[in-house]
């Protein structure tokens, strides 16, 4: 792909195997403040963990990169294929200096889902050209500073809330934090179990593995134990001074021990220790628990805007969990044997992006 568009401007699909281009990429997305999901170290984690492709296209005059879309091919027997930017990411879309390279780019993506035989391409962020379909209503996202220490953290959290963080305080939970192997066995079991209960398909581990193995030092495990027994657990992300907790759950025992709660402001207090200075809580449904939990912490929702195309007459793809004809099937997976669940999980799962 070379299409020419004003000012002697290009745009090819980037080679993400090759490190220099990557390392490239990676520099212009950190000099224009992109997310996390933009980042093409995402992408290839993305990539190792699910086998669905990275790719991504950019956009540069006299060699020199002013733009970057970054995307994954996620495809699946089940749910079809979508170019997705970025694929399980909650943020993403196109990074341009100048106004009009968004529409190359975004062009540019409809020529290459032709070409993979994909069914939309989904920007999760960003601005998109004015024929795409804009998604609102559906998801808001939620962020806060973080406060000057661990009591201001905790007087920062409104009464109620606070009052269920105190409990988890006092209860006989302990804490640890890292990335090792019994870190990941005690995350990966946890959240198979929480999305289990809430009827959703749990991703593979080694998605999980890849995300820890790239990142380094800017991703890490906290875990909370009660009586040596993992109970509630989140894997977060460190980017440009903020920590997001991004997969997470507990087992049914964290509620009456409080240990979400506790899970939170732990969190809270280990990013200000990493000189974290925001706390982003991620995306969730308008009006579902989680959505209502945040802004009981006193996070303020944020409505987001995505945008999607898909080619005349193809319906795109539908991975929406509170469509109506998702409903028997949540509520069957409910009710799976773990072991049944963990086995098929992934499979489909891979497939969500």
């Amino acid at each position: 792909m070379n299409a020419p568009i004003s000012n002697k401007a290009s745009i090819r699909q980037a080679d993400l195997g090759d490190a220099e281009e990557v390392a490239r990429i990676e520099r212009f997305v950190a000099r224009h403040c992109g997310s996390v999901f933009q980042r093409p170290l995402w992408l290839l984690a993305i990539e190792r963990g699910t086998a669905n492709d990275a790719l991504g296209l950019v956009i540069e005059r006299a060699g020199d990169l002013q733009g970057w879309l970054p995307l994954t091919d996620v495809h699946s027997p089940l749910f079809g294929r979508a170019l997705v930017s970025s694929g399980f990411g909650v943020d993403g879309g196109v990074l341009a200096e100048r106004e009009e390279d968004v529409s190359g780019l975004c062009h540019a993506a409809e020529e290459l889902a032709n070409r993979r035989a994909a069914s939309s391409v989904e920007l999760r962020g960003g601005p998109a050209p004015s024929e795409w379909r804009p998604v609102t209503g559906k998801h808001a996202g939620f962020t806060s500073d973080l406060a000057a220490d661990d009591e201001a953290q905790l007087l920062a959290i409104p009464r109620k809330a606070r009052a269920e963080v105190r409990k988890g305080l006092k209860n006989d939970l302990d804490v640890s934090i890292g990335q090792g192997p019994e870190d990941r066995a005690a995350h990966y079991a946890v959240y198979a179990e929480s999305v289990r209960n809430l009827g959703t398909p749990v991703f593979p581990r080694r998605l999980f593995d890849a995300v820890l193995d790239m990142f380094g030092q800017t991703a890490d495990i906290l875990t909370v134990s009660h009586r040596g027994t993992p109970v509630a657990s989140v894997l977060s992300l460190y980017h440009h001074g903020a920590v997001m907790p991004f997969w997470g759950g507990g087992r049914w025992a964290a509620r009456s021990l409080r240990a979400n709660e506790r899970m939170y402001y732990e969190l809270m207090c280990h990013a200000r220790r990493k000189s974290c200075t925001r706390f982003d809580f991620g995306r969730s449904k308008i009006g579902s628990g989680p959505y209502a939990f945040k802004k009981n912490w006193g996070f303020e929702p944020e409505p987001l805007t995505y945008h999607m195309w898909t080619p005349p007459g193809v319906e795109p793809r539908n991975v929406d969990p509170t469509d109506e004809g998702y409903s028997a099937k949540i509520a069957l997976w409910k009710r799976l044997p773990l072991p049944i669940a963990n086995r098929l999980g992934p499979w489909i799962a891979r497939g969500l992006g």
